[in-house]
This record gives structure tokens, C-alpha cells and sequence, in this order.
């Protein structure tokens, strides 16, 4: 069973529960139902089918024209897969998972009205598992943006998609924790976990807010013995940089130092003979990168980034990634006994394949 040692999250006043202005919470009365939170999301969640062409390894006797005529046989065949995604914009943007248009041939959207059209990828974002499509049609609804930043622990949410592609549906669950990471799916990690179902063909779909507005984007579910019930959504404060930055620049810009860094264990300080067990030990650094330049070198311990301690790599790594090229970056750094602050400008992430 996976284990996440950085479980972070907000606690729950119950005694301030009541005291929301919350429709679906009738104060406590009993069941209630959110049928106006589903009428107000699902026009924006649409259904995505994809198909690409695989070209499979043949025998050599079948290149032979004749025989592959006689025996009817194709070298290509046709893969299909599903999954689902968002409008956000009346223009016809959308936002889905990467995995689900990666490496595809032909997209096709069904939008809630029962309308088809086809789409085309504007911009992909591995590092976070997101693409932006767009569709040229009109008479869109987009969904109502929230704020993920506001989602609390046990708060209500629902998740809407095209499950096994048998149409749209909704499953209900609560927030079980924010600024989930570590897991090992994307690059960057700062996921909401719910308890929610989120099954094949969900991906890419939305996770809603007891009002109906979006507060991220579904992406996976971790089907392990013992995980039942932990499915993740990419909260949707990120998914907008992503949107933005694809829209603007063609990619997403990040920031970044041009280092390489391990993160601190006990047998490392004491090999270091330091007291401390956290923090980014740097194993090396870019030559002429920010880093170097900022003066940063191999066996620096990095213990805090703008002012905030350094918990764990995959926090670290999101908050360099934050900060705008030509930014500054101040750096606290332990050499030796020695501690004190550096600071380095923002370089510009370089975009690796995927």
C-alpha cells in the first residue's frame, strides 16, 4: 500500500458548518440533493473519443501483396479509448488529461446537447497530465471556475464524466485531503483527493463543488489493494496557468534554478555531520545555469525557498516552478556550519520529451 508521509490539509470547524450560507447542507435536516449543482456543471463536461492507427509487425511472407489481399490482412488497425473533459471557455477551449489525447490520430467531442465535432489539440502539458483542446462551434456553456484554494477537508464535491463511455454520470464523495504529491503520476503534484469514483473514462472530467463550479479536474484512482475510495483531481488554480500559458506562449512556462538535488535523509546528515534532516542536497548544478551563477555549489544544503522551509522535493520543485523566469529566488542555504541566503534569478524551464 502506498503511503504519503506529507499529508497536509486543512482542519473543519464543525461548530461553523451550520452558520454557511450552504444550500446543500440544510443545516443539518437530512438528505439532500444536488440535482442543481449537476444542471448547472454538466453542459460543461463533454465526452472525448479518440482513435489512432497502430501499425503492427508483420511476417515477412505477408508483404507480399497477393497473400495480404488473399487473407484480407491490414497492417494498421484502429485503436479506440475514451475520457472527458471540460469547456471553460465560450470559445470552444477545453481542458482534459494528456493521457487521454496523447499520441492520438483523431479527436471527437460530444458535447452535451448531442452535437459531435472534432478537435484539435492546442497545447499539452505532461508535467501535469493536462492538454487544451479546441472545438469550432458555438451555443457553448462554459463552467463556472471556483477557487480549489477554498476546498476544505470533508467539504462535498462531485465528479462528473463519461465512465467506461456509457455517457455521462455522477459520482458524489468529500474532500479526503489537499496538496496531495509524491505519488509518482506527474512531474509537478499538488492533487485534491476525494473519495469520489473516478473510473475509466472519468479523466479529464470535472470535479464540482456543491454549487456547481469547478474545483479540479479528474486524473486518476489509485487501484491498489487497501486504496479503495483515492482518486486525485488536478486543482483547477493550476489547470488555469497551464490554459493561460498554452493560449499565450504555446507552452507553460516555469521557473528554474538548473540544479540537481537529493532530498535529505538521516544518513545523509549524519554523513554530512549536520543536525538537520530536511531539506535539498545538491548533488550538482548547470553550468552557467541560475544557480551556479547564484553561487550554489555541489554539497550545498538548500533548508528554505522565499522564506518557506523546504518539507520535501516535490513541494520544492512546485515552488521554483512558481516563480516567473527573470524572478528572483532567495535561497537558504547550510555550507557546513555555515548558514546563510543566496539569491538567484529565474531561469526558464526547459521543455524535456516526454
Amino acid at each position: 500500500m502506498l503511503m504519503f508521509p506529507q499529508f497536509r490539509g486543512d482542519s473543519t470547524d464543525f461548530n461553523n458548518l451550520a452558520q454557511k450560507d450552504d444550500t446543500a447542507s440544510s443545516d443539518w435536516l437530512g438528505p439532500v440533493s444536488y440535482a442543481a449543482a449537476v444542471r448547472r456543471a454538466a453542459p460543461s463536461v463533454v465526452n472525448i473519443y479518440t482513435r489512432k492507427l497502430r501499425r503492427e509487425k508483420t511476417h515477412p511472407l505477408l508483404n507480399d501483396p497477393f497473400i495480404r489481399r488473399f487473407f484480407n490482412y491490414q497492417q494498421q488497425r484502429l485503436q479506440s479509448s475514451l475520457g472527458s473533459g471540460i469547456i471553460v471557455r465560450d470559445d470552444g477551449f477545453i481542458m482534459t488529461n494528456n493521457h487521454v489525447v496523447a499520441n492520438v490520430d483523431e479527436i471527437v467531442v460530444l458535447l452535451y446537447d448531442g452535437r459531435d465535432v472534432p478537435a484539435k489539440i492546442v497545447g499539452t502539458d505532461p508535467d501535469t497530465d493536462l492538454a487544451i483542446l479546441k472545438i469550432d462551434v458555438d451555443q457553448l456553456q462554459p463552467i463556472s471556475i471556483g477557487d480549489a484554494m477554498d476546498a476544505k477537508i470533508g467539504d462535498v464535491v462531485l465528479a462528473i464524466g463519461n465512465p467506461y463511455g456509457l455517457g455521462q454520470a455522477v459520482t458524489q464523495g468529500i474532500i479526503s485531503a489537499t496538496g496531495r504529491n509524491g505519488l509518482g503520476l506527474n512531474t509537478f503534484e499538488n492533487f485534491i483527493q476525494t473519495d469520489a469514483d473516478i473510473n475509466p473514462g472519468n479523466s479529464g472530467g470535472a470535479l464540482v463543488d456543491v454549487y456547481g463550479n469547478l474545483l479540479g479536474i479528474n486524473t486518476a484512482k489509485l487501484d491498489r489493494s487497501g486504496a479503495a475510495g483515492m482518486s486525485f483531481a488536478i486543482p483547477v488554480n493550476e489547470a488555469q496557468k497551464v490554459l493561460n500559458d498554452i493560449i499565450q506562449y504555446g507552452r507553460v512556462i516555469r521557473g528554474w534554478l538548473g540544479m540537481d538535488a537529493t532530498p535529505l535523509n538521516q544518513d545523509l546528515a549524519r554523513h554530512f555531520n549536520t543536525s538537520t534532516t530536511r531539506g535539498l542536497l545538491v548533488n550538482g548544478v548547470f553550468n552557467t545555469g541560475p544557480a551556479q551563477k547564484a553561487g550554489i555549489r555541489p554539497g550545498d544544503i538548500v533548508i528554505g525557498i522565499n522564506g518557506t522551509a523546504v518539507t520535501d522535493r516535490h513541494s520544492s520543485a512546485s515552488q521554483i516552478a512558481d516563480v516567473m523566469p527573470g524572478q528572483p529566488i532567495k535561497l537558504e542555504i547550510l555550507r557546513g556550519i555555515e548558514t546563510f541566503t543566496l539569491t538567484a534569478i529565474a531561469g526558464t524551464r526547459p521543455v524535456i520529451a516526454q
